[in-house]
């Protein structure tokens, strides 16, 4: 689910890139300005527009497809929205949610439903520790409340209505993505490239936040390694962290400038002086249990990734084709290279 969505678009390119047979459900993307369209992505693909919200949809679309692997990335994931609606926000990602693994479950097809969430499922003191999976779940704002609460639901789920022979749930969550072809609201790549497309300083809202960056590249190949541990029965914990090692921090200014850079821009950055709902000044996840259990490196660490986001924004800019970037980059990270830059 969530193929009209940057990382689902990513995911849907590489999976019909590998030879998958590749189903996606979502919503029509909600910007002119898309990777989904702009990629070509339902080519090669069944492209299912719908709403999770939807019972009766997704349940038909179940019905009909039976698939074997599921990947639920399909959310409303931007912060501020969530504030401005958060009956919306719950109703698409709990509600949502629960429609598709009802809907698995009657069906019985499934191998392996792996249902992502995010890294802000936890309940964050601000303290600067990183998160393991036991810590505690929680929420101070509508967007991570609604994760927190996915997670609880999924595993109450896996524990009650999937019954052991049948499909194995789990859940990811994964830190802060870059990478080229996002155009979301109030995201901070996107808020550069809009930027620069002005001409005009980069608005940070808090320039000193610290959140676990990792290109969307990495973030999807831990998903698929992921799925393919589970779907071997290998004994490994049904909730894992995805996300650079907790010694790589980098705060939101840091990002800003190195893509910056990246792009040869010196327009700069300012803070904004709006007030902001609520968000955790310091986020950093303890990724030791994919490392050590699923056997997951990044690629793409760091300034590695930061590059690579400015390297595809640029050569869209100049011309090239964003499905041929996207492909382009997807061969070189499968052939264990350095993507073109």
């Amino acid at each position: 689910t969530g193929h009209t969505g940057f990382k689902g678009a990513w995911c849907a390119l590489w999976l019909a890139r590998m030879g998958a047979k590749v189903t996606g459900f979502a919503l029509a993307p909600d910007r002119d300005l898309n990777l989904f369209e702009g990629a070509v992505v339902a080519t090669g693909m069944q492209s299912c527009i719908g709403d999770l919200r939807d019972r009766d949809q997704i349940r038909s679309v179940v019905r009909t497809v039976a698939p074997e692997i599921v990947l639920h990335m399909a959310a409303q994931a931007i912060v501020r929205r969530a504030h401005r609606e958060p009956v919306e926000t719950v109703a698409t990602n709990v509600l949502g949610t629960m429609h598709l693994l009802d809907a698995l479950r009657e069906r019985g097809a499934a191998r392996v439903i792996l249902v992502v969430t995010s890294d802000k499922v936890y309940d964050n003191a601000d303290r600067g520790l990183a998160f393991r999976e036991g810590d505690p779940l929680g929420g101070r704002e509508i967007y991570s409340a609604s994760k927190a609460a996915t997670e609880i639901l999924t595993r109450a789920m896996a524990l009650s209505h999937f019954a052991e022979g049948s499909a194995i749930v789990a859940t990811a969550r994964g830190g802060n993505v870059i990478g080229g072809g996002d155009y979301a609201e109030d995201r901070l790549v996107p808020d550069i490239v809009r930027a620069v497309a002005r001409g005009e300083p980069v608005v940070l809202r808090n320039p000193d936040a610290i959140r676990p960056w990792q290109h969307v590249l990495d973030c999807v190949a831990a998903y698929l390694i992921y799925i393919q541990a589970l779907a071997a029965n290998a004994p490994i914990p049904h909730a894992l962290n995805v996300g650079p090692e907790p010694t790589s921090v980098f705060t939101v200014r840091d990002v800003a400038e190195q893509i910056l850079q990246g792009f040869g821009s010196n327009l700069g950055w300012q803070a904004t002086t709006d007030s902001n709902p609520y968000e955790a000044k310091e986020l950093l996840l303890d990724t030791a249990l994919s490392r050590d259990r699923i056997g997951w490196r990044e690629r793409l660490p760091g300034k590695l990734a930061f590059a690579a986001t400015a390297n595809w924004y640029r050569a869209v800019a100049q011309g090239a084709s964003m499905r041929d970037e996207c492909l382009m980059q997807i061969n070189a990270y499968m052939g264990g290279s350095a993507l073109p830059s």
